[in-house]
């Protein structure tokens, strides 16, 4: 694998773009951090130089980050793609790009560290011993009266986002952990669990039936309560339920 990660960083707001790029350039993994703050230039810059990864601002002048990143992915040797906003309604079209990350303004050094090992693992030369653990994180410290406690994975019915803390639901009560969803469910996907809606993160042996809500919705049923899941995560549940049912292994949780 090369020294570190070339990145490019495209905002026209000065104040966001320094931002960022400081943010790369403090960054472990990173090599050589370039900015544009325009659509063109970035895209002058692109077919004049190799990068690894581009992050994007979606609300650019004349074109927007979306539109960019869709001219991204016809290239022969396309970099990753990271988005970065102030709004959550584009995150839909930014995954359905082939996005690697989806990151809301402002942001932190660890969720930029987050996505910055999404890039890596993404890479061609990237290898086996770069993907993390799977039980690295198969308990979860929470904080409480001055106390720790700690939450183990399988004790975990479902998992609900709340800005950058997630809520972990279990038969012995509800508790918060400052983290952001997507990294949870990055780790714990192969331990049983699944994404179904960008809120929600369910362990697939907890989920008894898929029903309709009153209002046409789609929700997983738990013995905890009802978990929403969205028409984008509806085929993924789906057939990881299928999958499960078909294979009947023990629970890894």
């Amino acid at each position: 694998m090369s020294p570190g990660l070339r990145v490019l960083a495209v905002d026209d707001m000065p104040v966001a773009l320094d931002r960022i790029c400081r943010l790369l350039r403090e960054s472990s993994g990173v090599a050589e951090v370039s900015a544009a703050d325009n659509p063109l230039s970035a895209l002058n810059m692109i077919r004049s130089m190799s990068f690894d990864a581009v992050f994007i601002d979606i609300s650019l002048p004349g074109m927007s980050g979306i539109d960019l990143g869709q001219l991204l992915t016809k290239l022969t040797d396309p970099p990753q793609i990271v988005f970065v906003t102030g709004y959550d309604e584009h995150a839909a079209d930014a995954f359905d790009l082939g996005a690697v990350d989806y990151l809301r303004k402002p942001v932190s050094a660890d969720r930029l560290s987050t996505a910055l090992h999404r890039v890596i693992k993404m890479l061609p030369s990237a290898g086996p011993t770069q993907a993390p653990a799977v039980d690295s994180l198969a308990a979860l410290p929470v904080e409480s009266e001055h106390r720790t406690k700690y939450v183990r994975r399988r004790e975990v019915v479902f998992v609900e986002a709340c800005r950058d803390t997630v809520k972990l639901h279990t038969f012995s009560g509800i508790y918060p952990v400052r983290m952001p969803l997507s990294q949870l469910a990055e780790h714990w996907e192969e331990a049983g669990f699944v994404r179904t809606h960008r809120s929600y993160l369910a362990a697939i042996s907890t989920i008894t039936e898929l029903r309709s809500d009153p209002i046409g919705g789609l929700v997983a049923h738990t013995e905890l309560g009802d978990v929403p899941v969205s028409r984008r995560h509806a085929r993924a549940v789906r057939e990881r339920l299928l999958q499960a049912a078909r294979t009947e292994k023990p629970d890894q949780r």
